[in-house]
């Protein structure tokens, strides 16, 4: 599914596989020694005198060789003593050695128990069959593939539960969502799933809701972007002199708590902190998903719980529910049994977040969008809601993982050449360093080394002018203006629509024809108006040029912030009195022309805009049923956004989908289309070009039906 290395932050704390070092076996074993000598070490021996063992000492100060831990010792009580088969995989080196198929059995599974009493050694990851291994299967079945040596450390690190796993139980026990079920129990991800959190939504470790998008694979900067690149594959410690190059302040692994990037520029948990670490971000939902959690199993499943995080199965019965777990609560036989598939879903997410301590490095994100949803589930079913009041679920735009901009090409596994350069990570680096673009591999938004060509000075990669669709190339005079309008161009102009309907009768329905789209946020060409022609511009018609704002606030980072993307609103205030937010601004004009020819002249420019964008889809939709006998409805959120109607001229179930696109197309109403869905997929256009924006519009209402009569044209 996955072509990319896992990035870099993996806490591998505890109990499952690195590329760990050597003790002794039960029968003479070979040890590759330096890759040159085989020594042989005999069962219950120490090595040979003088016999180098490379990184021994790093290995024995590690949870790997820790032969008192928890993780080596569960089933020393078992009669017999011996590690079951489910387990013996990541708790045992001959258990990962069968799962490796090393003992002559098959490979991928697990075929018998492993002895009490071993650790973690060098054979478990260093032997013929890891030396190649490159890929993972995930506890939802899906496999993530071009890992290189890190994919030992996460064929452990990967938990044992995930969304399908929880979506099968609740099927299996077949109740409603908020009903009581006997067969639902509580499922645990396990212990330092840092790969399921790594990967997020492309492993889908934790629980994900229908109809929700989560973020993908954290990527960290290069070369830091592995878990061994991050860890010390034998101790496990963090690098944390690496760490402390890029995060000042850093000296101690707690100090990686408080990190945070201007890409985290959202106030997750509501508590008005930006300032604090993304751990404490995850820390204030925690604290909202348990009252959440609390709350419901007391007035929904009608029974208390309380959550131990060190006794299983960590839910309990609250039997004095005073929300606290009392002395002897935490105990098996008191264990919370009262699950509803809703409770269910909370409950694991909560988990998930609680069982990977370094979760806010590996993928805060994801968790945070988990916690988020959960909350928002129990809620719907709560009489008194847990308060959300200004929490946040995703970032801005450019860091926004999660959405369709980035995760549109998960199935297909890369970003194509066509769409890498502003839809990937690594795209724009390398084509403003040597202008192409070729395939990249799916990104979680963008980095701080997508713009930042230095990430110690964070000096700026140098756009020294923009090629705009139209073919024309513009410098705004500002480099950083430049660089954003790399990306926020466009993707069609005048001449691509001319070059499609070459020839074409006007109103004539073609089956050559589909619709062009300009793409998303097109600001850069309708700033510059007629010089790139981004807009449908009709022959034997003028058209505005660049909008000239007034001086220090005529680019794009001196309106709005380079992070958030956000407009400074509090710099338009000084000259447009009443702008205290950011919905002000639409109430913003400098002429009482009414160019809608409604009447009100003291409305915004984005309300003189919004009203001919209303009439021109009036035209469209009387156009194409009338002239072409198709009707056709517009979505504005579905590709490919125009669609054939049933003629009651609404989007009705089932008719925006690809499917049902709209395929009887003349070029007249292409024009029209292709100008409306301009003025929509740019809604800052009133700002940044409203004259330009408000003559396509005009212009094509009066090509397409001649309705003009009250309206003025800038």
């Amino acid at each position: 599914m996955r072509t990319k290395d896992i990035p870099a932050t993996l806490l591998l704390l505890g109990t499952a596989l690195v590329l760990a070092a050597c003790a002794p076996s039960e029968t003479p074993t070979p040890v590759v020694i330096k890759e040159t000598v085989e020594v042989p070490v005999p069962a219950e021996a120490p090595p040979e005198p003088g016999v180098d063992i490379p990184f021994l000492g790093a290995w024995e100060s590690s949870g790997h060789a820790d032969s008192q831990a928890e993780a080596f010792n569960h089933w020393n009580d078992e009669d017999p003593p011996a590690i079951p088969t489910y387990c013996a995989k990541c708790h045992s080196t001959p258990g990962f050695q069968d799962f490796l198929g090393l003992d002559g059995t098959a490979a991928g599974v697990v075929d018998n128990e492993a002895p009490i009493g071993t650790v973690i050694t060098c054979v478990a990851c260093h032997n013929e069959a890891t030396m190649d291994m490159d890929s993972v299967v995930m506890p939802s079945g899906i496999e993530i593939t071009g890992l290189g040596a890190e994919a030992r450390c996460m064929q452990c690190h990967q938990g044992r539960e995930s969304t399908a796993s929880v979506n099968e139980a609740i099927a299996v026990a077949g109740v409603e969502q908020d009903e009581v079920s006997e067969d639902l129990s509580f499922l645990n991800i396990h212990y330092f799933a840092a790969a399921a959190t790594k990967y997020g939504t492309l492993a889908k470790g934790g629980y994900e809701y229908e109809g929700k998008s989560y973020d993908g694979e954290f990527t960290h900067v290069e070369p830091y972007d592995t878990c061994i690149e991050c860890h010390d594959s034998h101790t496990l410690e963090l690098k944390l002199e690496a760490c402390a190059a890029c995060h000042p302040g850093v000296a101690s692994v707690e100090d990686l708590r408080d990190i945070r990037t201007p890409g985290s520029l959202v106030d997750y948990d509501g508590d008005g902190d930006m300032q604090e670490g993304i751990a404490s971000e995850i820390a204030g939902l925690q604290e909202k998903l348990y009252a959440a959690i609390q709350s419901y199993a007391s007035q929904v499943a009608g029974t208390p719980v309380v959550y131990a995080p060190q006794s299983y199965p960590y839910f309990f019965i609250d039997g004095n529910d005073n929300g606290q777990v009392d002395e002897g609560e935490a105990a098996y036989p008191n264990k919370y049994a009262s699950w509803t598939p809703r409770l269910l879903k909370a409950a694991f997410n909560y988990q998930v977040s609680q069982k990977d301590p370094g979760g806010y490095a590996h993928g805060g994100k994801y968790i945070i969008e988990l916690l988020w949803d959960s909350i928002e589930d129990l809620n719907g079913a709560l009489a008194q809601p847990v308060d959300m009041t200004g929490t946040q679920r995703i970032d801005h735009g450019h860091f926004a993982g999660s959405e369709q901009a980035f995760r549109h090409w998960d199935e297909e596994g890369a970003v194509p050449a066509s769409c890498s350069r502003c839809h990937s990570a690594q795209g724009l680096p390398l084509y403003l360093t040597e202008g192409v673009a070729i395939t990249q591999p799916v990104s979680n938004g963008l980095t701080c080394a997508t713009c930042h060509n230095d990430l110690e000075s964070w000096t700026r990669y140098e756009a020294t002018e923009v090629t705009f669709p139209s073919g024309a190339v513009i410098d705004s005079g500002d480099a950083n203006m430049n660089l954003c309008m790399t990306c926020h161009q466009g993707r069609s102009s005048t001449k691509t629509v001319d070059d499609a309907l070459a020839g074409l009768p006007d109103d004539t329905a073609s089956e050559n024809i589909r619709f062009i789209n300009i793409h998303y946020f097109s600001a850069g060409a309708t700033i510059f108006g007629t010089e790139v022609q981004g807009g449908y511009e009709y022959p034997g018609r003028s058209y505005a040029g660049r909008n000239e704002h007034v001086q220090d606030f005529n680019t794009c980072t001196a309106c709005h912030d380079t992070h958030t993307q956000e407009v400074d609103v509090q710099a338009c205030s000084g000259c447009h009195k009443g702008v205290e937010g950011a919905e002000d601004l639409e109430t913003i004009r400098m002429s009482k022309v009414d160019y809608d020819g409604d009447g009100d002249v003291d409305e915004g420019i984005a309300g003189e805009i919004e009203t001919m964008r209303e009439k021109l889809y009036e035209a469209i939709q009387a156009y194409a049923a009338e002239r072409l006998g198709a009707p056709i409805v517009y979505a504005p959120t579905a590709y490919p956004y125009f669609f054939a109607d049933d003629g009651n001229g609404v989007v009705d179930p089932g008719e925006a989908i690809y499917p049902n696109r709209f395929q009887s197309w003349s070029p007249r109403l292409l024009r029209a289309a292709y100008n409306y869905q301009y003025a929509a997929k740019d809604p800052g256009a009133f700002a940044h070009n409203g004259e330009y924006t408000l003559q396509l519009l005009y212009d094509s209402l009066r090509d397409l039906a001649g309705i003009v009569s009250g309206m003025t044209r800038p």
